[in-house]
């Protein structure tokens, strides 16, 4: 199984957004959007959150993810 890394840090900064705002536009609690945005590598998500996450930040899944691990 792969490890997958979140870019929520770097997509929120270049929109100028804090990781609070994230999670407010995307309706998703602050200490996932937290964990997700700090974590190294993950083998489990929430797919909903993380398409959520996906849709604030305007941006595709894909675009969110980069795989650290498989």
């Amino acid at each position: 199984m792969g490890l997958v890394r979140f870019r929520i840090r770097e997509l929120s900064q270049e929109k100028g957004w804090t990781l609070k705002d994230v999670s407010d536009r995307a309706e998703v609690p602050y200490s996932t959007v937290r964990h997700y945005a700090r974590s190294e590598g993950l083998a489990t998500v929430d797919l909903t959150s993380i398409q959520k996450i996906a849709r604030s930040l305007d941006v595709l899944i894909e675009d969110l993810m980069e795989v650290v691990k498989e």
